[in-house]
């Protein structure tokens, strides 16, 4: 699936009639550098650029949408919503808005569940409403209509969810893009811990061969769960015929080889390059998943001390992430 940010750019002609006086050249300049900061994981900058460019012009939605992305990536949920909130309100057929904000309701909905559950509950009904919208608006939008089905597959009866809303939605995804739908039918197994049918599924997808480099690294990303070291190269080189400069592509080959215990050095190159190049990004796997898969290359080449530092920043920057920290322990003891 295609991230919403890359065509953020490439959609936008001209600007809005907008109050403060700013032409619309001079907008288009300003979410210009905006997008840029954004491209190279410098969101507090571009929130920085776009919070007075709305001073300027408060009713461009780009510059509200953009500002509410931003504020994702730094994890500020709150502010996020109140910009995209904004967003849609100016722009409400944008099919791109409503799924962002839905994004940004769910993280929402994750984050005060432990404290408040009746907020809790609150946010994730808005975050089913506005991924609803979001498909109805553009069923071919397939981030929504995976969001939508991830929701309604996770989600309890009394927020909304249900299985058997997420098959139906399924289905209705597979008169839109059939191998999009396998891949959420995959998913669906997944959750239901079924990994002989999600496994199968996934190889067909592969034999398929399809044309969209991020189907082969959410295959991959499986594989890559399951600690199917042969499968996930299988997927990974898929990715490298169909688009080798995904820039996200060092991570998966680096991966591919520690988990096939091959190519070491190379591994290692990868996941260093991966580490520099590549800002911390939700639609990107994250920088602690790269430092833990360094940690795990340098345990299988009993470089201990790296093993160490190396899971240790993985979990420094993930406290969540278990594999991480059992990886610490493990080469503290030897």
């Amino acid at each position: 699936m295609s991230g919403a940010r890359r065509t953020l750019a490439g959609t936008i002609l001209f600007a809005l009639a907008f109050v403060g006086g700013a032409s619309p050249r001079v907008n288009a300049s300003t979410l210009d550098d905006a997008q840029h900061l954004f491209d190279r994981g410098q969101y507090s900058q571009a929130a920085d650029l776009l919070s007075a460019a709305i001073a300027k012009a408060p009713d461009d939605p780009q510059f509200h949408y953009l500002l509410g992305r931003s504020y994702f990536e730094m994890a500020d949920f709150s502010r996020s919503i109140t910009s995209l909130e904004r967003a849609v309100a100016l722009a409400n057929a944008s099919s791109q808005y409503h799924d962002w904000l839905g994004k940004a309701y769910g993280l929402k909905a994750e984050e005060t569940q432990g404290l408040m559950f009746w907020v809790a509950l609150s946010y994730a009904r808005k975050a089913h409403h506005e991924f609803e919208v979001a498909v109805q608006y553009d069923p071919t939008n397939l981030v929504a209509q995976r969001d939508l089905i991830q929701y309604l597959t996770n989600a309890p009866s009394f927020a909304g969810g249900g299985e058997d809303k997420a098959l139906a939605q399924i289905d209705a995804l597979s008169k839109v893009d059939p191998t999009e739908a396998e891949l959420a039918h995959a998913q669906y197994w997944v959750y239901k811990k079924n990994f002989d049918e999600a496994e199968k599924l996934y190889k067909t997808i592969l034999s398929e061969k399809p044309k969209r480099v991020g189907v082969y690294l959410e295959v991959a990303e499986y594989f890559r769960d399951r600690e199917d070291g042969a499968d996930m190269e299988t997927a990974v080189e898929g990715a490298m015929k169909t688009d080798a400069s995904d820039r996200r592509m060092s991570y998966y080959r680096g991966v591919a080889d520690v988990l096939g215990k091959q190519r070491a050095a190379e591994a290692e190159q990868l996941l260093r390059n991966y580490l520099a190049t590549m800002p911390e990004n939700s639609e990107a796997p994250s920088l602690a998943s790269a430092h833990e898969w360094l940690g795990r290359l340098f345990e299988q080449e009993n470089r201990n001390t790296e093993a160490a530092q190396e899971y240790k920043t993985a979990a420094d920057l993930d406290p969540h992430d278990k594999n991480a920290r059992d990886g610490l322990r493990r080469v503290e003891k030897k």
